[in-house]
């Protein structure tokens, strides 16, 4: 029986446990050797092929562009890139014209925030591009715009490693959809019980879990976003295309479910009111359960797919209320067919089309 609540570890031996620590580290290896070469790349391709004596910006160029963050798509990498050659330019035109010091660092700040804020709605547009301001104009350079050219080397290869030493957009994607699976799991879990039980408050738990669900749906899409992204431009990703793509539209029907399966939470909600278990209800919402396992597993093993499929479409057949529940109330008879709708989202993520999947179901 799932639990009310989760112990959390607290206390110096959460403090001093290197696990996390390490799998920090690991998560962000690829992202630490994409930095390193990209920077020294930018840095020795400025300094010992153009001849600039100290290509500073080059290198901060290519770190603040890539960064360790999980969204390392060319069109942010890109964003970033662009966003910092404006700060360098406008930094570079004021110190031209009016010099440095205090005051001209305060001009350069404001007329490059102020661009950048009107070319871009991102904060980290701008902050990117106010920081390389900064550094044009308190750090000096003999000859104009030779930062602007280092800029340009260290945005490119940004850009270069990006594709040619990709972070790897399965491990990821994938980390992310197990979270979601999860967390639906615990979910239908948690209603289970309580319908079994007549338990308000595990329902009202279980109701709390599912309005949770959309961070994690929001986080695999950010994640298959970027992998997608990446896998069009690397030549070394061309084969996990086509299984990205998969699970984005995996991804789509579960975003989908998620959202039925809270009006599905609600209603199990209203329904232990009287504190009166709901079996039958319960042993149907199970069954769905175990269809969505099968789902995850199927999300590394295409041909577990079929399986999935022919679960849910068991279930699915099943879904009428008068059947089912022929002297139960009218309550309880919805709450039926709130599963419907949640059903038919998980067979569409088996590969069915939407119209294929309704009609599984049995006509009311």
């Amino acid at each position: 029986m799932p639990p009310l609540t989760e112990a959390i570890p607290i206390g110096w031996r959460a403090q001093l446990d290197p696990r996390p620590r390490l799998k920090r580290l690991q998560e962000s290896a690829n992202a630490i050797v994409q930095i390193v070469v990209a920077a020294t790349a930018a840095y020795s391709f400025a300094h010992y092929l153009l001849g600039h004596p100290a290509p500073l910006v080059a290198a901060t160029v290519t770190v603040s562009s890539l960064g360790l963050v999980r969204d390392a798509r060319p069109r942010r990498v890109l964003q970033t890139v662009i966003g910092m050659l404006v700060g360098i330019l406008v930094a570079e035109l004021i110190l031209m014209t009016a010099g440095s010091g205090w005051w001209q660092l305060a001009l350069a700040l404001l007329c490059t925030m102020t661009v950048a804020r009107v070319l871009s709605a991102h904060a980290g547009f701008t902050i990117a591009a106010a920081i390389q301001a900064i550094i044009v104009v308190v750090v000096p350079a003999e000859t104009p715009f030779l930062r602007l050219i280092d800029g340009v080397v260290g945005g490119m290869a940004a850009l270069a490693v990006t594709a040619l030493i990709p972070r790897n957009p399965h491990k990821a994607e994938r980390r992310d959809a197990a979270a979601l699976f999860a967390a639906l799991g615990k979910t239908m879990d948690t209603l289970v019980q309580a319908l079994r039980r007549g338990d308000r408050l595990r329902a009202e738990r279980g109701l709390q879990r599912a309005r949770a669900l959309q961070r994690h749906v929001d986080r695999w899409t950010d994640s298959l976003d970027s992998g997608l992204s990446i896998a069009r431009i690397s030549p070394f990703l061309r084969r996990a295309k086509s299984e990205l793509e998969r699970h984005d539209r995996v991804r789509q029907a579960m975003d989908l479910a998620t959202r039925n399966m809270r009006v599905v939470a609600r209603r199990a909600v209203y329904q232990t009111d009287d504190r009166r278990p709901r079996v039958v209800v319960a042993e149907v919402l199970a069954e769905i359960s175990r269809v969505v396992r099968l789902l995850e597993d199927a999300l590394d093993d295409i041909a577990l797919e079929p399986a999935a499929r022919e679960a849910g479409k068991a279930v699915a057949a099943r879904l009428d209320p008068r059947a089912i529940l022929p002297d139960a109330d009218l309550g309880e008879q919805n709450l039926i067919v709130a599963m419907r709708p949640l059903v038919t989202d998980l067979l569409t993520a088996t590969g069915m089309t939407p119209d294929q999947a309704r009609a599984c179901l049995p006509r009311l």
